[in-house]
């Protein structure tokens, strides 16, 4: 479903961050891209929905297809019509408007008026507690709350791909787990395809089908959740399952991932 090739993003006319970038998603996936802070994991997706040029951001090289057809020199309005929905990090929901009335806006792209409330009802399915506040102003929400609301927001665009940057992000662990569960429901039941930027690897590579490690702009390993589990550095950098980590140890690493970059 989406391909990006050899992509190059540039800010400010200077400042390089993806190098060269490749990774695909296939139809009905889940594919979760890892990565510490900095990596360029949300200008991954930013690069992809069209919002660069907010941030004087944009793309200079290598392409990126979206069902077979380039989409780097789209604006957003146009790539969103096409099936593309970005899930922001920090939620960005609206505020000053009520639950209900943030799930509308989800669906402004639409005119099947009987599928919309089909699909209303659906948010509430997966999300319960969100038709207990139907009426509240979002603003008022939890972090964890309006992190439903703004998946439920996206799942109103009816859309091919969800791009969900950093779900996780500021949400206590039970929370969290509670959420991913329902991401991995509705990938499941609904065929919904998605691109996974997260930090926390254990949770996503949990619910992915196959998983990319970025650092420094580009991907130095990727493959199925169980690969990258087994694999030592993995375990050591990103699962917390290597113990204490030596000075020592942290330049092998990089020598070893520069070797594979």
């Amino acid at each position: 479903m989406l391909r990006l090739e050899n992509v190059e993003v540039i800010y400010d006319d200077v400042i390089l961050v993806l190098k060269g970038l490749s990774l695909q998603v296939p139809s009905g996936r889940i594919v979760a891209l890892l990565g510490p802070n900095g990596a360029g994991k949300s200008t991954t997706l930013k690069a992809i929905s069209g919002l660069l040029e907010a941030e004087e951001g944009e793309v200079t090289d290598g392409a990126i297809e979206f069902e077979g057809q380039r989409i780097e020199d789209l604006p957003p309005e146009k790539i969103v019509r096409r099936g593309i929905f970005q899930v922001m990090e920090g939620r960005r929901v609206f505020e000053d408007l009520t639950v209900d009335e943030n799930i509308t806006m989800g669906g402004f792209t639409r005119h099947d008026r009987a599928e919309l409330q089909r699909d209303r009802e659906m948010c509430f399915n997966y999300f319960p507690r969100l038709r207990d506040l139907r009426g509240r102003l979002a603003g008022y929400l939890s972090g964890g709350e309006q992190q439903m609301l703004a998946i439920s927001r996206a799942l109103m665009a009816r859309p091919k791909l969800i791009l969900l940057d950093e779900p996780s992000l500021g949400l206590s662990p039970l929370l969290v787990q509670e959420i991913f569960a329902i991401i991995g429901r509705i990938n499941r039941e609904e065929k919904s395809t998605f691109l996974l930027v997260e930090q926390n690897a254990n949770l996503a590579l949990s619910i992915a089908h196959f998983g990319y490690i970025m650092e420094g702009g580009h991907i130095v390993l990727e493959g199925e959740p169980e690969k990258l589990k087994s694999n030592e550095d993995v375990k050591e950098f990103y699962l917390s399952g290597g113990g204490k980590k030596s000075y020592k140890a942290i330049k092998s690493y990089r020598r070893r991932k520069r070797w594979l970059s």
